[in-house]
């Protein structure tokens, strides 16, 4: 078990089936859920496996994102491993390639949205069973774009967001844009929202070949970096949660954000909801997040823990966590029979229509490697450091280093 190449910052778990004479044993499972609430809807689904296996208990621990995924790995490396764990997706090439966890045994008939099983997907095995998905759209702020002078409709390019952008500055005491530049996961996944809406690729997802030196991204860097124009001042010492609150203060006309941010903007704001805009080669996008359940190797539960987990993430259970959460629906409900979806009206259909068209947090061993080609890129262009060539190059050499 090479422990030594993991790092204990941000971590990921999966799962497979023991042998029955181990489950036969098993008579309290540890599941570790990161997030530190425990949703209703998961609880039911723990409650009733409880009482369909005799003698079986759920230690059902909620842990805060801080700690959570540091607890995990602890308890793994001390030969003590949770059984079962709710964790982010982006580290499951760390704990696959270092075997603390084992594969998800999905039913390849389940009918997951286009894109979702990429998240945890690594050269064809799926190492954990998405259990929360969420996709991104351009929130705008009208009252602020109308008393720039123009009308408050969807941008459909960059170069239409660019100009919507240059009004606002231009005549309002508002920034046009909130631009994410802080050393922070976020600002990468700020940036991938416009490079999956111009066509562009980071890490192909049959080969594992690194595509991110592309032409695809030297134009959505050129435009991330013209942005610093329109937006607020400093953005390399902000990140995405905190342009949210820019937002409510009326600082900034747009930002690109989750479903959730349409209920966390003050009442008074008269916002709209939109697609991100498209790049010259590419069509609107946005990038595809989830987290899942996972099932660790050596815990001597992994059937009983691989059996909770398929019931967790399968049918009328994650309509359920979906539904009252507030998540981009995670798999096709209307394929399995159900009606009067919740995604079918509001806001949804905006951060539904980018799934076809997104692309997945990139996977690799080590993270907070991915972190820095991405930020060191990023920031780069804000604060001119470099030329577009030069640090889309560079971070393609980085990203070689970080596979």
């Amino acid at each position: 078990m090479k422990l030594a190449k993991i790092s204990m910052g941000a971590l990921l778990l999966s799962g497979t089936a023991m042998t029955a004479q181990a489950d036969s044993d098993a008579t309290e499972l540890h599941f570790i859920m990161c997030g530190g609430e425990i949703r209703a809807a998961d609880q039911a689904v723990v409650d009733q496996f409880v009482a369909d296996n005799e003698g079986v208990t759920v230690n059902l621990e909620a842990v805060p994102w801080g700690t959570c995924q540091d607890k995990s790995l602890t308890l793994a490396a001390a030969g003590d491993p949770p059984s079962i764990a709710y964790m982010g997706s982006r580290t499951l090439r760390q704990l696959a390639n270092n075997d603390l966890i084992v594969p998800a045994n999905i039913d390849p008939e389940t009918p997951y949205q286009p894109g979702v099983l990429n998240t945890v997907t690594i050269e064809g095995q799926a190492w954990g069973y998405p259990h929360a998905f969420s996709t991104k759209a351009l929130y705008i702020n009208c009252d602020l774009v109308e008393e720039a002078g123009m009308e408050c409709a969807a941008p459909a390019t960059w170069d239409d967001m660019y100009a919507m952008a240059e009004a606002v500055t231009n005549n309002t005491d508002a920034a046009g844009v909130g631009l994410a530049g802080k050393d922070f996961d976020n600002t990468m996944h700020q940036f991938l929202n416009y490079l999956y809406s111009n066509g562009g690729v980071v890490i192909d997802p049959v080969t594992g070949e690194n595509k991110l030196d592309s032409q695809q991204t030297r134009e959505t860097l050129e435009f991330y970096g013209s942005l610093v124009a329109v937006a607020q001042d400093g953005p390399t010492a902000w990140e995405r949660d905190q342009l949210k609150d820019l937002f409510n203060d009326g600082q900034i006309a747009m930002y690109v954000s989750g479903p959730w941010g349409y209920g966390q903007h003050n009442e008074d704001i008269n916002q709209l909801v939109v697609p991100v805009p498209s790049g010259p080669s590419g069509e609107s996008g946005s990038i595809l997040i989830t987290d899942s359940i996972v099932v660790f190797k050596g815990s001597g539960h992994e059937g009983l823990a691989q059996e909770l987990a398929q019931r967790i993430t399968s049918g009328d259970s994650q309509y359920d966590l979906d539904s009252s959460w507030g998540l981009t629906p995670i798999l096709d409900y209307a394929a399995m029979g159900k009606t009067d979806l919740y995604y079918e009206s509001g806001i949804w259909p905006t951060f539904t229509a980018s799934i076809q068209t997104g692309g997945p947090e990139p996977l690799v061993e080590d993270f907070k490697s991915l972190q820095s080609v991405f930020t060191n890129m990023i920031q780069g262009i804000i604060l001119e450091d470099d030329t577009v060539d030069n640090l889309v190059t560079i971070a393609g050499q980085e990203l070689d280093d970080a596979l």
